[in-house]
């Protein structure tokens, strides 16, 4: 700078540079000297970028201190979902203790009155987020398991407890007296008449409803099932019945509870309610009287042929290579359909349909190719595009039925492809 020029002003840029497009320098000032305005206006000018740098820097440290605020609530709602095991179901006539299904903790079943637990008593949450044991369930306690009706009695299985209906000649809660001088059979079933006094020198006796009188003067019960069961015009009970003092009850079979009406049987439904015993990777189907656990399990590869899983019931053919004439030849997809049945059902029944979404071709063909048996069923068509799986003799269960079906679809008689429906039919020993 030569002596007779005048100084200028130097301005220092203090903070956060921001760099051009150009060159990624600060900013740049002319090197000759300002005017008093010019240094104003200047002034000013970085005056107000540095209070809009200043507030943008406070926004900023809000921000992120409502950001570290919220932080330890997002990791509390967040965790649980990735160290949790799913939510075990309540047994039917049950009860569960303990809510949380985070891992390492415990959930206990216990069964009301009058039930037994049958499975696992405890559950813990294991690392892989799946519960240790099995599911249990609450199975009724059978009162009479134990025999407890000495000499012949039959028992009778009540809520939390039992009674003994003894034969001619005993007595007692568990029939276990010896009578002597009975009127008339068992004191259970026999009882002295009701009687009031008439007219002088009459006297008028009656017994109880179910009970009629017999010679001595004693009220005999009335055996209604040996009257009605044996004929099916008047039978009483669908299934068995127990004769009682005065009355009579109905039993069903194991795999049914008693109708609401007292003489029917309903099945009990296993699968919905959890008192199965199927393991990981089986599927329950419930049957009558029953249940069956299964595991559908597409055929292994062969032939450049294999199969993938789609569903619980259904697998779907992989793309075949381009010189294999056999994989082209097999089934697209391979459907799998259980069907619970009871025995002796009329018949013709239509049991099973199959059809197709996208019928592309000029025609379908429906046809039996294996399975046990195939004598009690028959294939018919319905329409153009259904085919219908018929029952065609009646079945006496137990028994398990298998048949494989096909369903082949056509284009001026050059095949487009075909489905197989694996079917199985669980027959029932009862006819309800």
């Amino acid at each position: 700078m030569s002596p007779e020029q005048p100084s200028c002003p130097q301005l220092v840029w203090e903070g956060t540079q921001h760099s051009t497009a150009g060159d990624g320098e600060g900013p740049v000032f002319p090197q000759e000297c300002l005017s008093h305005q010019q240094v104003l206006s200047t002034v000013r000018q970085m005056q107000k970028l540095l209070s809009a740098q200043e507030a943008a820097h406070l926004q900023g440290t809000r921000s992120l201190k409502k950001d570290r605020a919220g932080l330890p609530s997002s990791v509390v709602s967040i965790c649980p979902s990735t160290d949790t095991c799913p939510q075990l179901a309540v047994p039917l006539n049950g009860r569960k203790l303990g809510r949380s299904a985070r891992v390492g903790h415990d959930v206990h079943f216990i069964c009301n009155a009058g039930f037994q637990l049958v499975g696992s008593e405890s559950r813990t949450c294991r690392r892989d987020r799946t519960w240790s044991g099995t599911q249990p369930f609450c199975r009724s306690i059978d009162e009479c398991s134990s025999n407890p009706c000495a000499n012949g009695g039959t028992c009778v299985d009540g809520n939390q407890s039992y009674t003994c209906l003894c034969p001619r000649g005993w007595s007692g809660a568990s029939c276990q007296s010896p009578e002597d001088g009975m009127l008339a059979g068992n004191s259970s079933f026999s009882r002295q008449p009701r009687c009031a006094e008439g007219r002088p020198g009459s006297r008028h006796c009656s017994c109880d409803v179910g009970f009629q009188m017999r010679a001595g003067g004693v009220c005999q019960d009335v055996d209604e099932c040996q009257l009605f069961q044996p004929n099916p015009q008047t039978r009483i009970c669908l299934h068995d019945c127990l004769n009682l003092p005065g009355s009579y009850g109905c039993l069903c079979p194991p795999g049914y509870v008693l109708h609401a009406d007292r003489n029917t049987c309903e099945d009990v439904d296993e699968c919905s309610g959890n008192q199965h015993n199927c393991t990981h990777g089986e599927l329950c189907i419930n049957t009558f009287g029953g249940h069956r656990c299964v595991r559908p399990k597409c055929p292994p590869p062969r032939h450049n042929t294999s199969y993938v899983k789609t569903s619980s019931f259904q697998c779907e053919r992989n793309p075949c290579p381009t010189d294999s004439r056999a994989c082209r030849l097999a089934a697209t997809s391979i459907s799998f359909h259980y069907l619970p049945l009871q025995a002796n059902r009329t018949v013709p029944r239509v049991l099973f349909k199959m059809s197709t979404t996208r019928f592309v071709g000029d025609s379908l063909r429906f046809t039996i190719i294996g399975g046990r048996g195939q004598g009690v069923f028959a294939v018919r068509r319905s329409d153009r595009q259904t085919g219908e799986l018929v029952l065609s003799s009646p079945v006496v269960g137990p028994a398990t039925l298998e048949v494989e079906l096909e369903m082949s679809e056509f284009s001026r008689k050059v095949l487009l492809g075909k489905h197989i429906f694996k079917v199985t039919a669980f027959v029932s020993q009862y006819e309800f």
